[in-house]
């Protein structure tokens, strides 16, 4: 009896610590993944490094923060994201929930429209910048053929600083719009019938339904889908710099293309992770405030 005690404590750590140590790899690969592009930012947002140059990195404290504070190119960047965010994330909602709603119904031909709306979700970014390139071209492009076809003038539409931003929007909208309608069609297909037979029955008419029912039950889905959609538009960079690089005249300069340009062009790799870092703290704040309104919705 005196020999069994130990064994049966030995059994016991043994069981308490096999999760943790079969958890181990995994955790530590984690944070060697997450953890270190981190830290090493912050590392080099700190210090003045050329690439290239024979002299170690020199620490320099916060001053590449203060460079970006007196950059008008860094906040021309942040106010182009900024838009790009808001009105982009707006629109998507509102256009992917309608269409999500539409494919939810049991309509003749929505279950090919359900598979044409993967489509642009799972094209490359880039692939879809350069077609739209083309399209945009003030000579042959698709567009100002439709605009001459109905009499209007053609557009600079990537040239000309008052269209560059739309034109973009165009781009991004037209692309992830129907991913958000996916997740809402599929958030529909999860929606209970008792409520909806109990509001025909009261009378209510189909605004009422939409307005008290459907949108209050899709709340969680759009809201998923809305955090999805922010980390993107936050760092949006593959339609920028295949279409317009910034341009023109830094009018569609976002902070991704501008850390890219500092630190791939300028060798200014220091600065760049300054950028990168206040990029990063401007999607924290945004996927955190969307989470706190998930939670205060309840959803």
């Amino acid at each position: 009896m005196s020999g069994a005690k130990p064994r049966e404590s030995w059994l016991s750590t043994t069981d308490r610590l096999a999760p943790l140590l079969m958890l181990a790899p995994a955790t530590i690969f984690t944070l060697l993944m997450i953890g270190f592009p981190f830290v090493y930012a912050g590392y080099l947002s700190l210090h003045k490094l050329t690439l290239g140059s024979p002299t170690p990195p020199v620490f320099i404290g916060l001053d590449n923060f203060i460079k970006a504070l007196d950059d008008p190119v860094f906040w021309t960047a942040l106010r182009v994201n900024l838009f790009l965010y808001a009105v982009g994330l707006i629109l998507e909602l509102v256009l992917g929930t309608y269409i999500g709603i539409l494919l939810g119904q049991q309509l003749r031909g929505v279950a090919i429209a359900r598979v044409l709306a993967v489509f642009p979700a799972v094209i490359p970014s880039v692939a879809i910048g350069l077609v739209f390139v083309q399209m945009f071209d003030p000579a042959q492009g698709l567009f100002n053929f439709a605009l001459r076809a109905f009499g209007q003038r053609p557009l600079a539409w990537l040239a000309a600083p008052n269209t560059v931003l739309q034109s973009i929007l165009l781009v991004e909208v037209w692309q992830w719009t129907p991913f958000i309608a996916l997740i809402v069609m599929g958030a529909m297909q999860t929606l209970p019938t008792e409520p909806y037979e109990a509001a025909v029955i009261d009378g209510a008419s189909g605004f009422q339904i939409l307005r008290y029912l459907t949108l209050p039950m899709l709340r969680p889905a759009i809201v998923v889908a809305a955090m999805l959609r922010t980390v993107d538009l936050m760092r949006i960079f593959d339609s920028v710099y295949i279409m317009t690089q910034g341009g023109p005249i830094n009018s569609s300069m976002t902070l991704n293309v501008y850390a890219f340009t500092q630190g791939f062009l300028f060798s200014q790799f220091g600065y760049a992770s300054a950028i990168m870092l206040v990029l990063l703290g401007l999607t924290v704040i945004a996927s955190a405030s969307l989470g706190a309104l998930r939670r205060r919705s309840g959803v």
